[in-house]
């Protein structure tokens, strides 16, 4: 059996798009390599079975509100070189040593290409955007070129590395969803029931890292908007992330945070309404899974969530940071059962026939056995 060495710098115990995306592939991916991952040590967490996780000290300080441990390549290389091939998910410390020591032993190594990082980065810091933008787009072109593959998600993310000098090959494999583990409900209060919530209030929910690119604020401010108007309504937030965001959200009424969820799909079916307000993603995992439990969703033009979401018909959008927007849609949404419905059937039907799990994980097992 072929070993595999998964190289991240986001892993368990902390939730995102990435660990999310490792925990469904990983199962399909045991079946044909022993699994060695490289992860930071975020904490303690339930263990993978038959998966060897190796961990690295994380630095105390962050870098804007993103958490990263230090550069240790003559560890990682070790790794590398027990290894038949590399998957790549972050260009953090460990996702480029890692990249680095394969190419040095040429053991071929492939990225997968989770976010724009020099989207990401900008918008994590409140100073100095200018130059973080430049130097990541350098470390960016710097590493990804060194790859033998990138698998991106989408056309536009293609297009962007390009214009940005990465002109190693790549292959478009977009993200998919477990149709069956995020799937309807019949019963919405008992859903709220289940977690403890009033099954009488309708719950507007984001699921996600909460992290300054996500523009939570947009979102809180216009939940305060409409929740003048509606005394039925909650907010609910599911993630971790900046300690500031997170004391907002956590000490103030209405609004549910209840943090690192195992079970994020019982969270989606408690909700009546789906938010994505995010300044930059590539696919937008938890827009996939919110469409997958049938519900609407109101979400900014980002990234490729704008070539799969049509206005009224699966979903609605509102512009970047525009609030005012964003609470006449929700207000659009709480008004009228009939269209909450109809869009949220429509959501789970444009899943069911584009972006099921089983396609993604077929093309990247497929993409994998050729090295």
């Amino acid at each position: 059996m072929k070993k595999l060495l998964i190289a991240t710098d986001c892993f368990l115990p902390r939730w995102d798009g990435i660990v999310r995306f490792l925990l469904e592939i990983i199962p399909k991916l045991k079946e044909e390599y022993e699994i060695t991952i490289l992860a930071p040590n975020f904490g303690e967490y339930k263990t993978i079975p038959d998966v060897n996780v190796i961990q690295f000290s994380v630095f105390k300080f962050n870098f804007g509100d993103i958490e990263f441990s230090g550069f240790n390549y003559s560890k990682i290389k070790k790794y590398v070189k027990e290894s038949d091939l590399v998957f790549v998910q972050t260009i953090g410390p460990i996702g480029t040593d890692a990249i680095k020591a394969a190419k040095k032993l040429k053991i071929p190594v492939i990225a997968y290409v989770h976010s724009i990082e020099w989207e990401l980065t900008t918008r994590s810091l409140n100073k100095f955007k200018w130059l973080v933008n430049k130097l990541t787009k350098w470390y960016a072109r710097r590493h990804y070129n060194r790859c033998n593959l990138l698998i991106v998600p989408s056309i536009e993310v293609e297009e962007k590395h390009k214009k940005n000098g990465i002109y190693t090959d790549k292959e478009i494999v977009h993200l998919g969803t477990d149709v069956e583990k995020f799937k309807q409900i019949i019963d919405k209060k008992e859903a709220k029931l289940k977690l403890g919530f009033d099954p009488y209030k309708n719950i507007v929910g984001f699921s996600g890292r909460i992290g300054r690119e996500k523009d939570l604020i947009t979102l809180y401010r216009a939940f305060r908007r409409i929740e003048k108007k509606f005394i039925d309504v909650q907010l609910l937030i599911v993630g971790k992330g900046v300690k500031e965001l997170e004391e907002i959200f956590s000490s103030n009424r209405n609004i549910i945070l209840p943090g690192c969820v195992n079970n994020v799909e019982d969270y989606y079916r408690a909700m009546d309404i789906f938010v994505l307000p995010s300044l930059t993603e590539t696919s937008s995992l938890a827009t996939m899974e919110a469409m997958a439990s049938s519900l609407p969703v109101v979400t900014t033009p980002v990234g490729f969530v704008k070539e799969y979401i049509q206005e009224k018909k699966n979903g609605m959008f509102f512009p970047f940071k525009n609030s005012l927007v964003l609470s006449m849609k929700l207000e659009m949404l709480l008004e009228n059962d009939i269209l909450r419905e109809t869009l949220g059937k429509n959501a789970r039907a444009t899943i069911m026939s584009r972006f099921r799990w089983k396609h993604t994980i077929e093309k990247i097992s497929e993409i994998l056995r050729r090295y």
